[in-house]
């Protein structure tokens, strides 16, 4: 991770802000927050339109107080007063229009509809903040074929990574005109976030360990809970919706006594539905999954261990954690329709005409003032003003997006999905068990993933990695799509 001739200076850090802080996880032990509550259903935002055909809203993102432990209050941000903020509900087709409201003090902030294919103008990027004290609307179209499980954030350059640990994240759920999921599974979103609370109840300020590994709470909470309940029937199904929306966990996933069946990732439905042991979710991914519940007792949902590379002391324990308890009662529902064998077409990409190799770095050097981190995309930390990349919208594309850094990144383009189709590792290439709609996917310390990718709206789009400090470290570049 030294610094290497010819590279760009790495983004300047003072360290100052962090003195006091230790290089590891908090000195005192982690509060213990209430368990086992009845599972929350996430919010809906009301559609204020009163006509079919258009969605519209307010989202106001402002200081809240949250109750994670008894007595204490914590200072949060919030959407419409909640964290996780609340679950948008629109059709393909719709008109989406969303006045955002900004009353965070002192700060830029935008709201970046991650994942969805979104104009550029409206996709809440960096360089199109929204100052404190203003409003503006988000308008745009949700295409014929977009349906998937998506999600908003802010993404201000500089601030995107603590708004969102403070509370700032929420569900889109495009629904499909002709979904071939059975109504009778239900359809429950499942948002992981994570939290570190001090003695007080108040967030602590990210550490030197937190810049260098991406911050990582001490609870991972679902729909704002630790480890909640649900209740099901023997032999029921349901459909879950899991959303990772820490800024830098990777949740291992399996179901205790239960069978999973992966049905569709970021973009949307698989053509088929795959049996699944276990998820691996890093920063930023979702899934779509049918669990089957045959047998009664208790079906937990629990985190297997990971080793996605650290740096420094203070690993955190990701292995064991309870996140969701199921309760499974002998009494046995009705009888379910079964899962289809086809779920939709997912066409490949045609030959690619362009082919990009983008390469992850670390570097880690000493100054005056402590120590200064640097997370770059071939050499180059992200600069405001720089377009990286040139694009023609509606060609397609293959990015070999290579990992030679120490630890995991999980790699997002704005507006788009793509398709993976080689992993490789060792000099060995494998093929994915699958194809599907990705706008993020993990790549490994020493992996390179290959992915086919095209844009059709023009206008500047962000890439950079998902763990949310690495990308305000310089991980990040621009693409400038053009007609």
């Amino acid at each position: 991770m030294d610094d290497m001739p010819g590279m760009e200076p790495m983004p300047s850090m003072d360290m100052s802000d962090h003195a006091g802080h230790d290089m590891g996880a908090m000195a005192q032990a982690p509060a213990a927050l209430p368990e086992g509550e009845a599972l929350r259903d996430l919010p809906l935002l009301a559609n204020e339109a009163g006509r079919s055909g258009l969605f519209k809203a307010r989202l106001t993102a402002a200081p809240a107080t949250a109750r994670f432990v008894e007595g204490q209050d914590t200072p949060i941000l919030a959407y419409n007063g909640m964290s996780p903020g609340p679950l948008i509900e629109a059709c393909e087709g719709d008109r989406v229009e969303i006045t955002f409201a900004n009353r965070i003090a002192g700060e830029q902030s935008t709201i970046h509809w991650h994942g969805m294919p979104v104009p550029a103008d409206q996709d809440g990027n960096p360089m199109d903040p929204v100052a404190a004290g203003a409003d503006r609307v988000y308008a745009f179209e949700l295409p014929e074929g977009s349906a998937g499980s998506y999600w908003y954030h802010p993404h201000p350059h500089g601030r995107a990574a603590e708004q969102v640990y403070r509370g700032l994240a929420g569900a889109f759920i495009v629904k499909a005109k002709a979904d071939p999921i059975p109504v009778a599974y239900g359809d429950t979103s499942l948002m992981f976030t994570d939290l570190r609370l001090a003695a007080a109840g108040s967030m602590p300020d990210t550490t030197m360990t937190d810049l260098m590994n991406g911050r990582v709470g001490d609870h991972v909470l679902v729909n704002g809970q630790k480890n909640p309940k649900l209740t099901m029937a023997s032999g029921a199904k349901r459909r879950l919706r899991l959303y990772n929306a820490t800024n830098a966990r990777f949740l291992r996933l399996a179901f205790a006594n239960a069978a999973m069946t992966l049905i569709g990732s970021d973009g949307g439905l698989l053509e088929a539905p795959v049996a699944a042991e276990e998820i691996l979710l890093s920063p930023a991914e979702r899934v779509e999954l049918v669990v089957a519940f045959d047998q009664p007792g208790s079906a937990t949902l629990t985190t297997l261990d990971y080793d996605r590379g650290w740096m420094g002391p203070g690993r955190p324990a990701d292995a064991g954690l309870t996140l969701l308890t199921v309760d499974v009662s002998g009494a046995p529902a009705e009888t379910m329709p079964p899962l289809p064998g086809r779920l939709r077409p997912i066409a490949p990409f045609g030959q690619p005409t362009i082919s990009r190799r983008l390469v992850f770095t670390e570097t880690v050097a000493m100054n005056a003032t402590g120590m200064e981190m640097g997370f770059l995309i071939n050499g180059k930390a992200f600069d405001m003003g720089r377009v990286d990349i040139v694009a023609r919208a509606g060609e397609t594309e293959l990015w070999e997006i290579a990992n030679q850094a120490d630890m995991d990144h999980p790699f997002h383009v704005h507006g788009t999905q793509f398709q993976v189709i080689e992993l490789v590792r060792d000099g060995k290439v494998a093929k994915p068990a699958y194809l599907a709609w990705k706008d993020t996917v993990n790549v490994a310390r020493g992996e390179t993933v290959r992915l086919v990718i095209r844009q059709e709206q023009p206008g500047a789009r962000m890439y950079h990695c998902h763990i949310l400090e690495h990308e305000q470290l310089g991980m990040m570049g621009i693409v400038d799509v053009r007609a």
